[in-house]
């Protein structure tokens, strides 16, 4: 059986290796081979997730034709990439791409700290803002004096209080979805309603198409479900997401999910746009496979004059082929865990029995306090007063980055919470080790891909500003100083990626 579940064709492999910038040779530097500069142009792309993990390569004779070099060419990058352990190989099955064994997904960066350590170390690690007061009081006050009906009662819904799920339901109506109580199922946040996705549609073994790089929680998730992840690479810059290449791993994998985060994507920023969302359903729907779309980010736009595409559910009106997650903990709080499902009554009904042997249901409180919110006006006051700290905090890491580390490359998001930067070719998994040393704490780039992609990155979130983002950009770059020089305490000096 092959190992690889995608495909890059020659043409596209191509155009991926000339898009990238060759960089200017000091004086009297000698070039390197044309075998040797072909194979660290394929392994950059593997590391940076343009080029997935466990993606077949095309053919040697093909791709020497797209390239117009020399067979002998191909076969020696192929080769050099087969020691190196970035290819893998097997008579009649082909090549695909792989990550070395010894570049293992960082273990540490997303945990959030005690907070007993906040004092001396900045924690970049959680895209998450403090609550919003006086919401966060009011919405619990509003709950306990609506509770007494409710205490009266054995306390378990399994499908979300009925009056929480009217009031979802009518807020996808007014955006334009027609929506029913029974399309709605409240969970306890939006990591328990993939789950139960996962464990209704996805059997171990199955096949999950992923964004690449994606959000690293949600992958630990499908892995520990026994999913084999199909990384599916983003478009350059913040263009989100390559349809072609969506098209083809949907119609060759037919993976029986997919997961996307088609607003202010985690990590990247990237913002679908109407088209992008429609043809990605319409492949979806060909193709026979289960879209799970992540909406926990969509409130979070930050730029002025910003109008909100239409959510991707509107472009499946049978509701067949979407599945849509929300929760409050990005928008409003993350110690608030309410999240929701929105899809077909049939499958609302089916998550909602199989819950029984999984937590029977959210709590009574919480869900009291998040239909107050949404139900009083509260929600739009405080989610405003959210996007005003979120786009002070972006600026003021944007300014800071450029100051201290110009060299490193990002594009500014229109929303969401997170930036993702190219360490201007510093491993980013030493710079987390470094980092908490010098007291600034980062998830890196590895964490958000499939088996080891992206070591040239790291994830910053908008969770600090002012003269805490000058200092944690400050301690950054002392971290690629000390990164550059080897002199990080490790065995293991630096590693570099340049093509």
């Amino acid at each position: 059986m092959a190992q690889w579940t995608s495909a890059v064709g020659a043409a596209q492999l191509a155009r991926l290796l000339n898009s990238q910038q060759e960089r200017p040779a000091g004086p009297g530097t000698r070039r390197p081979p044309a075998y040797r500069a072909l194979a660290d142009g394929i392994r950059l792309l593997v590391l940076e997730g343009r080029v997935p993990v466990a993606a077949r390569l095309p053919a040697e004779r093909e791709l020497a034709l797209s390239l117009s070099v020399s067979r002998t060419t191909v076969a020696a990058a192929y080769e050099a990439l087969r020691a190196e352990g970035f290819l893998e190989s097997r008579r009649g099955a082909g090549s695909w791409t792989a990550v070395p064994a010894g570049n293992p997904l960082p273990a540490r960066g997303l945990e959030p700290l005690p907070p007993e350590t906040l004092g001396s170390m900045i924690d970049l690690g959680c895209a998450a803002l403090p609550a919003p007061e006086p919401w966060l009081t009011r919405a619990v006050q509003g709950a306990l004096e609506e509770l007494p009906p409710y205490a009266h009662t054995h306390g378990d819904y399994p499908a979300g209080l009925p009056a929480l799920r009217q009031t979802l339901a009518d807020r996808y109506t007014a955006r334009g979805i027609p929506t029913m109580p029974e399309q709605i199922m409240v969970t306890t946040g939006a990591m328990g309603a993939i789950d139960a996705i996962c464990h209704l549609f996805a059997g171990r073994g199955e096949r999950i198409a992923v964004e690449s790089p994606s959000y690293a929680n949600i992958l630990q998730l499908m892995r520990e479900a026994g999913a084999r992840l199909v990384p599916v690479a983003m478009a350059e810059r913040l263009a989100g997401w390559d349809m072609d290449r969506w098209r083809q791993v949907l119609r060759d994998a037919a993976p029986r999910l997919a997961y996307v985060v088609a607003d202010f994507h985690n990590p990247t920023g990237a913002l679908a746009d109407e088209d992008q969302r429609r043809q990605l359903v319409d492949a979806a729907r060909s193709a026979g496979t289960v879209l799970v779309v992540d909406e926990t980010m969509s409130e979070l736009h930050l730029d002025e004059g910003f109008e909100r595409p239409r959510p991707v559910c509107g472009f499946d009106p049978a509701g067949s082929t979407v599945i849509t997650v929300g929760s409050a903990s990005k928008a409003f709080w993350a110690g608030m865990r309410i999240g929701w499902v929105r899809a077909a009554p049939d499958v609302i009904r089916s998550l909602v029995a199989a819950r029984a042997y999984a937590d029977l249901g959210t709590p009574v409180l919480e869900q009291l306090a998040v239909n107050w919110l949404l139900s009083t006006g509260g929600w739009e006051q405080a989610v405003d007063v959210r996007r005003d700290q979120a786009r002070e905090n972006r600026d003021a890491l944007v300014g800071a980055l450029r100051r201290e580390l110009p060299d490193w490359e990002f594009d500014v998001p229109r929303g969401g919470l997170t930036l993702w930067v190219r360490t201007g070719g510093l491993s980013g998994s030493r710079l987390a080790e470094v980092g908490e040393r010098v007291g600034v704490r980062v998830p890196s780039g590895p964490r958000f891909g499939v088996d080891g992609a992206f070591e040239g990155y790291v994830r910053l979130p908008f969770t600090v500003g002012g003269a805490v983002a000058d200092e944690a950009a400050a301690r950054l770059a002392a971290a690629a100083r000390l990164v550059r020089s080897g002199a990080s305490g490790g065995a293991e000096g630096p590693r570099t990626f340049v093509a």
